[in-house]
């Protein structure tokens, strides 16, 4: 329960909103995560909240933790510059499934299908990073689809280039186009059907608005994808960390032990029905 103090070694803005800060420990070493999971950062004297690490684990460097600027907490943390500190709590939750496990070691040979909406990429961004980077160990084919409002809202822009250079399929679409804008135009759901992914074969990991997953979700399941090969990331009032408050109670689910990373197979497709109280 008590933070580890982090200074902040490294800032990029994202979008005019969103804002990735690299966290290193004041003391000792960095922290181990699986993609997925998040901390809880202290933003001291305002307070704490949850953020998903954007980075992978097998990057090397400051911890990644990419922001948006939507409440009080989030806000004072985009506003620290580097040098400043915060405090961080984790990590929780569970994630992704995409790190061969040391048992076996073996890279999966399923096509896998990331969709994203808006910042929903930067808990997903790790988890991609990994997929990438076990292509050339003939890992299954890699499907990046990011939906957006407009395209000044789409985050990462370098590393959806590089992961295109690096075999994956990345398809952008935005819901209100700039003049200069000459890509996709719709919701993320219409990329499903010219992906060319083999639903048959397939895993799917979703992060964005919940409409917008419950949305793909059923429109996977309904292309023959397995419910129980989709993934989604719930988020709740997470305010502990440990399952302690109930606060990220979601039906019989704690978000912040058992989630952020669900199957949406099961009691989840209806859960994400309900609304936050």
């Amino acid at each position: 329960m008590t933070p580890v103090v982090h200074r902040v070694v490294a800032r990029t803005r994202e979008t005019d909103d969103v804002v990735t800060l690299c966290l290193e420990p004041v003391d000792g070493p960095r922290m181990d995560f699986l993609p997925g999971q998040f901390n809880m950062l202290s933003a001291f004297g305002v307070g704490e909240v949850a953020i998903s690490l954007s980075g992978a684990p097998r990057d090397v460097g400051p911890l990644r933790h990419s922001v948006r600027d939507v409440g009080a907490v989030s806000r004072a943390l985009c506003q620290i510059e580097v040098g400043g500190v915060v405090g961080v709590r984790g990590p929780f939750g569970t994630d992704w499934r995409v790190t061969p496990r040391e048992e076996t070691r073996s890279v999966d040979h399923r096509d896998t299908v990331v969709v994203a909406g808006g910042i929903g990429l930067a808990p997903l961004r790790g988890a991609v990073c990994e997929l990438v980077a076990t292509l050339p160990e003939g890992g299954g084919r890699v499907f990046v689809l990011v939906g957006a409002r407009e395209p000044s809202q789409i985050v990462f822009g370098e590393d959806l280039a590089a992961w295109a250079r690096a075999g994956a399929t990345v398809l952008v679409s935005v819901d209100r186009p700039s003049s200069l804008w000459h890509g996709h135009v719709g919701l993320v759901t219409t990329l499903l059907a010219d992906a060319g992914f083999n639903p048959a074969n397939t895993r799917a990991l979703l992060c964005g608005p919940e409409i917008m997953m419950r949305f793909t979700a059923r429109a996977l399941v309904d292309m023959g994808v397995n419910p129980l090969a989709v993934l989604v990331s719930l988020e709740r009032n997470m305010q502990c960390g440990l399952g302690w408050c109930g606060h990220c109670q979601l039906g019989s689910l704690l978000l912040c032990r058992d989630g952020p990373v669900v199957p949406y197979a099961g009691i989840v497709s209806g859960l994400m029905n309900e609304r936050e109280r």
